[in-house]
């Protein structure tokens, strides 16, 4: 006995194309480092686990990026030439706002009264370095579930 196959109904099923872009917008990872070597092995092991992976040199070429694309997670060190990491935040703050919330800090100034300071006053997240691999996909997981929850 053979079954006739019917034609596909539009009508059955939708997809919010807006939400397929900001699922995917979810994927896209922005690091903030002066340091190479630190940046590009984040960038490949980010790669890896299937996210698509921006590198910026300081600050200043970070704002540059965040005003052409949205990042899921933005990793910005501390410490850097040409706009510092809590210089950075509060450029993000005043340019696209909605990022700050997305922006997990790393450094490897750990204990530095300036770096904690700013910190707390911001509720920001951070990464000491070094740190495991397996903490840095939990951080991005907990960030991209805390900023899907707040924005749909």
């Amino acid at each position: 006995m053979s079954e006739k196959m019917n034609p596909p109904s539009f009508g059955e099923k939708t997809h919010d194309l807006d939400h397929v872009a900001r699922w995917a917008a979810r994927k896209k990872i922005l690091v903030v480092d002066d340091d190479f070597a630190f940046a590009d092995l984040t960038r490949r092991f980010l790669e890896e686990n299937g996210y698509e992976v921006e590198l910026a040199a300081d600050g200043v070429q970070g704002i540059k990026k965040i005003m052409v694309h949205d990042f899921s997670v933005i990793l910005c060190d501390m410490v850097m030439p040409n706009l510092a990491g809590n210089m950075f935040y509060t450029a993000v703050e005043r340019v696209k706002p909605h990022l700050c919330q997305r922006i997990v800090f790393v450094t490897g100034h750990r204990g530095e009264r300036k770096v904690d300071e700013f910190i707390r006053q911001v509720r920001g997240l951070i990464l000491w370095k070094p740190f495991q691999p397996h903490v840095l996909i939990e951080t991005i997981h907990a960030v991209e579930k805390k900023a899907a929850g707040s924005t749909e």
